[in-house]
């Protein structure tokens, strides 16, 4: 009791079983190593003729060193022997399932990196009776464990670190702690292809169906359809996406800012189509948007009225000294028919004024619209792959 026993230990991580985002779960399989010295078993490997022999389990004193993030029963098969040498060193080493707790970051999915946390520890003896090292260094063990690995499902090991806890002061009055921490990089093709692929060329159709015609119908009807379409491939796609934890992925947010896109070209198609085709109707275009509009923004000329060719008004009666015939009467009629529609497309032509220049607001409009859509889809789109890049070459 009064000799602290040193116990080494590595452990090979030989797969990657999972994730749970929303329990902030990470699953893994390990082989664990340790060994420490008994001092009451040793013998003489030349008499006795055995340098090591295994031995039951139960029948010798095993350091209590658990798992901190531990969350679950270990699952894999129990090994029911240790090694033990003819110097009392005692080797143990049995496979552990690990459903242990993890700060899951999923930001930035789908190319997230998590940094687990491994912390081993005796449960009840201080360090003055139990002292944990590392029995192999880090690199060894990551380059060991990528060799030897194989189920990582959509995870891939990046690299092991450990160190030692060190509480900064000369007593023993503390528990030993040796702590490895586990960079693992989730494998984004899949959700490239499935996700970000397709949702980019739904996005790039909305933006070129601004080149339809707005005084149509067609236009908003494709939109809506292509609304229609991308709701429907979000529910289909709902099940490759996390489940959220403690934070909104950056992926949902690129798919509601698809969506709103989408939803914000289609009222804009709305405003331009009603202001295009109920021109007619409204009223004179105000002072100020005819200068903001038309001579601002859009850089026009003012609108031109078409001339109006006058006709000959002649007397009829030099036509010729058969003003009584026939041919004069019919031509007398037509004369007056002339002059009043005539008449009538003076009277309108006010409004026909007033019509045009509402259809030309409309149409700067709607091209200064696309502008901004093609600019906020860009910035938008420039930030989050940033964002993305840097997170998947940390």
């Amino acid at each position: 009791m009064t000799t602290r026993t040193n116990v080494s230990i590595f452990f090979t991580l030989y797969g990657i079983l999972g994730v749970d985002e929303k329990a902030q779960l990470l699953l893994t399989y390990l082989w664990l190593n340790s060994w420490w010295m008994n001092e009451l078993v040793e013998w003489d490997p030349v008499q006795c003729g055995a340098e090591k022999i295994s031995l039951p389990r139960k029948k010798f004193w095993v350091p209590d060193i658990v798992i901190n993030e531990f969350m679950n029963e270990n699952t894999a098969p129990p090994v029911p022997y240790v090694y033990l040498y003819s110097n009392g060193r005692v080797h143990d080493a049995h496979p552990v399932k690990v459903v242990s707790s993890c700060n899951l970051d999923i930001y930035t999915f789908p190319f997230d990196i998590q940094n687990c946390t491994f912390t081993f520890n005796s449960y009840i003896h201080w360090a003055m009776d139990i002292m944990i090292f590392l029995g192999k260094t880090a690199e060894n063990i990551t380059k060991h464990s990528k060799n030897v690995m194989t189920t990582m499902g959509e995870w891939e090991l990046l690299e092991i670190t450990a160190h030692k806890y060190n509480p900064g002061h000369g007593d023993s009055d503390y528990i030993d702690e040796l702590v490895f921490h586990i960079r693992v990089r989730r494998r984004a093709t899949l959700y490239v292809v499935n996700l970000l692929i397709p949702s980019c060329f739904l996005i790039t159709v909305d933006l070129f169906s601004f080149l339809l015609p707005p005084q149509t119908v067609d236009r908003s009807s494709f939109k809506m359809t292509l609304i229609l379409g991308y709701t429907v491939f979000l529910l289909i796609m709902n099940d490759l996406l996390p489940i959220t934890g403690n934070t909104i992925p950056l992926l949902n947010v690129f798919f509601s800012l698809c969506l709103a896109l989408m939803v914000a070209s289609l009222l804009e198609t709305i405003f331009i189509t009603n202001l295009l085709c109920g021109s007619a109707d409204f009223s004179p275009v105000p002072h100020w948007i005819r200068v903001f509009v038309l001579q601002f923004l859009g850089y026009m000329k003012p609108s031109t009225v078409m001339a109006q060719q006058k006709a000959d008004e002649r007397p009829l009666e030099e036509i010729g000294t058969a003003a009584e015939g026939m041919a004069l009467r019919e031509l007398k009629s037509l004369g007056r028919d002339l002059q009043a529609i005539r008449l009538q497309v003076e009277q309108q032509q006010g409004q026909n004024q007033s019509s045009e220049e509402w259809i030309q607001v409309g149409f700067i409009i709607d091209r200064l619209l696309f502008g901004l859509y093609i600019f906020f889809i860009t910035v938008s789109f420039i930030t989050i792959l940033i964002i993305w890049v840097n997170s998947y070459n940390q």
